[in-house]
């Protein structure tokens, strides 16, 4: 049930992509206009609701992530982005068990298409991750400790808005260390 809303989140964000190419062209425009280029370097910091890893009842997950891609490649009018990520997804109950507590750290690869529109400042993006997570549960009663290695992968949309030339705001939701987070974002080159 949690991947449906990402799916459509999916759907939208393409759907308004193909509707901004053909008007682009109608217009005879030059393409969009988007803050990462090729030879751009963005970080992103944001906080939100983290990812349930292993099938943990989370409750309610807090999750924080950072990450930076750098514009390696000309994709049609998008540019192909390359980085790593790093966070974690923490939660205290929502299990059955007293004294619930979980957290998942992840580090991770991540590969995302950015498009810019004809709006200067905003970029919007999809693309995934995959990494190794270090998955922690806890419970008191009865007492159990378990800890565990863990592939993951994940999946995500997000958007951008450049404020400045090299500081805007960013937002992203999907299945990643995050489910949806909100935050910053740096163009340090």
């Amino acid at each position: 049930m949690k991947k449906k809303p990402t799916i459509q989140l999916t759907l939208v964000l393409l759907a308004m992509t193909v509707a901004n190419l053909s008007m682009a062209q109608m217009r005879g425009g030059h393409g969009p206009l988007s803050p990462v280029k090729v030879g751009s370097v963005v970080v992103n910091f944001g906080i939100g609701i983290g990812g349930n890893y292993r099938g943990d009842s989370y409750g309610t997950a807090f999750g924080a992530k950072v990450a930076a891609e750098w514009g390696l490649w000309q994709a049609g009018p998008g540019v192909i982005t390359l980085g790593p990520e790093v966070g974690g997804s923490f939660s205290n109950g929502g299990y059955h068990y007293d004294g619930y507590k979980a957290r998942t750290i992840v580090v991770a690869g991540r590969a995302a298409w950015h498009f810019g529109w004809d709006i200067p400042g905003l970029d919007t993006y999809g693309g995934v991750a995959a990494g190794v997570g270090f998955h922690h549960y806890h419970y008191d009663n009865p007492s159990y400790d378990f800890n565990e290695t863990i592939p993951v992968f994940g999946g995500f949309v997000g958007a951008s808005y450049f404020i400045t030339p090299t500081f805007g705001f960013n937002a992203e939701a999907g299945y990643d260390i995050t489910n949806f987070q909100v935050g910053i974002v740096l163009k340090v080159q």
